[in-house]
């Protein structure tokens, strides 16, 4: 899978979502490749009701089962807006182990799909053992630099593989971190990964389609 993440950039919110997921849309229909975004909370439903191939994920849902719970995501209305699944632990929005592991329990409940994000192979092994769809390794220090993880630091890609296959062969891994091009995600997948998880290649893009497009042929 092919995961972008639209964090808060401003040129990606509202419209300029929708031309993310157009792009993607087009670039998933003419490879198959399988492509998730992220947007923001508030674009959730914006996406889903427009997306035909594209997944949609949240970037984020918190594991609350208290209905006074003001500010937080709720997992089901991450649901109800037409999510299929959502980002967890991201280094942007750290979680516990314990918030993990609950959110992961809700997420399986009502259907959505969990993406827990961790920043090396020790980590990796520990969010294995509580079973979500995908694990995301992605080193912090190389998040939006363009160096891609994949290159720089292989030993982490493999070994996060390796870790968490040794605990769960159901469990996905995806790479992140500095994932920029076709080449990239081609390494990535060479090491043993199922799939990237980026940002800024995508964002900063000057044409969504053309970027996504030679992202996606790195599947190929």
């Amino acid at each position: 899978m092919l995961l972008i993440n639209l964090k808060a950039y401003r040129n990606t919110i509202g419209r300029g979502a929708i031309e993310v997921l157009e792009a993607a849309e087009r670039v998933s229909e003419e490879t198959g490749i399988e492509i998730g975004i992220a947007p923001q909370p508030t674009d959730i439903y914006l996406l889903s009701k427009n997306a035909k191939r594209v997944k949609v994920f949240a970037q984020h849902m918190d594991p609350i089962r208290n209905e006074a719970s003001t500010g937080h995501i709720l997992p089901e209305a991450v649901k109800e807006a037409g999510a299929v699944g959502t980002l967890l632990n991201h280094s942007e929005k750290p979680m516990t182990l314990m918030e993990i592991g609950e959110a992961i329990e809700i997420a399986k409940k009502i259907g959505l799909i969990t993406v827990v994000c961790v920043n090396d192979d020790k980590l990796a092994k520990v969010i294995a053992c509580l079973s979500p769809d995908y694990i995301a390794v992605e080193p912090p220090e190389l998040i939006g630099t363009g160096i891609s993880v994949s290159k720089a630091r292989p030993e982490i890609v493999r070994n996060s593989v390796e870790s968490v296959k040794s605990i769960n062969e159901k469990v996905r891994v995806l790479v992140g971190a500095g994932i920029s091009n076709g080449e990239d995600v081609k390494k990535a997948l060479e090491l043993g990964a199922d799939g990237v998880l980026l940002a800024s290649a995508v964002t900063k893009a000057n044409n969504f389609y053309e970027k996504i497009k030679e992202l996606a042929e790195g599947f190929i």
